[in-house]
């Protein structure tokens, strides 16, 4: 397909350029958002991220309930 315009190209042809351009961008967005952490390290971050309510809070299902007694 060497069509210099689109107004030269077929449905076909069109639908294979955008076919190829979607194909390119998802390649190039596979690798660029590749994670290249171990494992463990994609768990240490996440013991790091995670947050522990203070003893005595409230659990989400108390929360619940007080919010539809209101």
């Amino acid at each position: 397909m060497v069509a210099a315009k689109i107004v030269d190209m077929t449905v076909d042809d069109i639908k294979s350029l955008i076919a190829e351009v979607v194909d390119e961008r998802l390649r190039n967005w596979w690798q660029q958002s590749r994670d290249t952490r171990s494992i463990e390290e994609i768990l240490a971050a996440m013991d790091r991220l995670r947050w522990t309510p203070p003893p005595g809070s409230p659990s989400t299902t108390e929360l619940l309930r007080e919010e539809r007694d209101c």
